[in-house]
């Protein structure tokens, strides 16, 4: 027995019964099976898809008011539900199916939009269920960018730990020789105090002097200090790779808007892939002077990793990656420029589609670059490319330095013939124009400080690594 079943304590009413009932319902009901044929339809119904002469009968008015996809979706999903313009009044329709296809029926309930409350409590309804997928939709969209995060550190693993081990191994010899040097460094230690303690100090200077030349004294006093500098290094390396794995692996979940030097990001994101790119790639470095920029910086290392492997991957045996960072107006542009072999113009059309990639079976999810265009999007900025096959790609990132009001967003994103998409307002941001006291946003938002000077970071270096 079914849990519905349990609470069933007595049989149907007579049909009469249920009849009269149906006629005291307000909204409209309405069964019928696939080819049309009414099984049951009360007043209501009749009344709201007409039942006179000259009229269509009601399952093929309801074809006409529903959909082209409703009732296909009923048949896939169970039930279908949405709002049919009537007249001049609205009907909420729920559309529900059971059975084998061919032979099953259709059950759908209507009720009709009667007065401005009934609208509004719709349209509170309508807001809640919209508003409810929203964050189904974000969460869903927060753990894919997650899940494609922790896809490249796994590819990364086994650079990330040769670039651990390298460092870590270079320390461990240098604890090895520390060893040696202590122990000769006790002995000599150890012929001092016998001296000290001997009648005649001098007499035990020539076996000193032995002990040292044949424990070269003079070369550990010298190699001491280095080794113990290079160990410290070699930790410090460790420590910082560690450090940035863990910054570029933190899921960004809670992570607000803040004002970030990028050339910073930048540096930590080649640390963590160095290893994929050094043995086929010379890396050129052509910063500018950048301002500290608005953003999310966890997300944009994941943009900046993505187009470093890509471009990486692009290059066949021996190329040159170029990073360049620049300010245009009130827009910062980060670029990524390979010698590998281009994009064709076929291929340029898809390349931030999700899943799309042309990389064999098992070496790519096909999600790094349409995850890195919805950061960008939600950054209001863009990503323009410019390939050339057989010669390279260059992928620039463009960037406002603040994030826009809302207001600013809505207009740029009308008018900037770039998007694809609407501009998407960061969660959580109001202008600070019209609610400053909530708006959290370090230093305010853009359209309150467009003629406020700009912290610069940077030191406008160009160099190569």
């Amino acid at each position: 027995m079914s849990a519905a079943n349990v609470l069933v304590t007595a049989p149907l009413p007579p049909q009469p019964v249920l009849q009269a009932l149906l006629e005291r319902l307000r909204e409209g009901l309405l069964l019928f099976t696939e080819d049309g044929q009414v099984a049951l339809a009360n007043p209501a119904a009749q009344s709201l898809l007409g039942s006179d002469e000259g009229t269509l009968p009601p399952p093929q008015r309801l074809r006409q008011l529903l959909p082209p996809d409703a009732l296909e979706h009923a048949r896939q999903h169970g039930h279908w539900n949405g709002s049919l313009p009537l007249g001049e009044g609205v009907v909420i329709a729920h559309l529900y199916f059971h059975g084998e296809p061919g032979s099953g029926h259709y059950l759908a309930l209507f009720r009709h939009i009667e007065g401005q409350e009934d609208y509004e409590r719709e349209l509170q309804q309508r807001h809640a269920e919209l508003r409810q997928a929203y964050l189904r939709l974000n969460g869903t969209q927060e753990k894919l960018l997650q899940s494609e995060k922790m896809a490249s550190i796994g590819q990364l693993a086994a650079g990330v730990a040769h670039e651990i081990n390298n460092p870590i191994g270079y320390v461990h010899s240098n604890l090895g020789s520390l060893q040696e040097y202590l122990r000769s460094l006790f002995t000599v230690i150890e012929a001092y105090e016998r001296a000290l303690r001997a009648p005649d100090p001098k007499a035990l200077i020539p076996e000193i002097d032995d002990i040292r030349d044949r424990l070269d004294i003079d070369f550990i006093s010298r190699d001491l200090p280095q080794l113990m500098a290079e160990s410290r290094e070699g930790i410090e390396r460790v420590t910082r790779i560690v450090r940035d794995l863990k910054d570029f692996s933190y899921s960004g979940r809670d992570e607000s808007w803040k004002l970030v030097d990028l050339h910073s990001g930048l540096e930590s994101t080649i640390n963590i892939i160095w290893n994929e790119l050094k043995y086929k790639v010379h890396l050129v470095r052509e910063f500018g002077q950048l301002p500290l920029v608005e953003c999310l910086p966890s997300e944009l290392n994941q943009v900046y990793m993505n187009l470093l492997l890509n471009a990486g991957h692009a290059i066949a045996e021996r190329g040159t990656i170029t990073v360049r960072t620049g300010v245009d107006g009130d827009t910062v542009w980060v670029e990524f420029e390979d010698t590998g072999g281009g994009i064709s113009p076929e291929l340029r059309q898809r390349i931030f589609d999700p899943f799309f990639t042309t990389k064999p079976v098992g070496s790519g999810t096909g999600l790094g670059l349409s995850i890195s265009y919805s950061i960008i999007n939600k950054h209001h900025g863009r990503i323009d490319l410019d390939s050339t096959p057989g010669v390279g790609s260059r992928f620039r990132l463009v960037l406002p330095i603040k994030q826009p009001c809302p207001a600013d967003a809505v207009t740029a994103a009308a008018n900037d013939p770039h998007r694809r998409r609407p501009a998407r307002q960061p969660p959580g941001h109001r202008c600070c124009a019209a609610v400053p006291r909530r708006c959290g946003r370090p230093g305010g938002c853009a359209c309150a400080a467009r003629r406020r000077s700009t912290a610069w970071s940077g030191t406008g270096r160009s160099h190569r690594g």
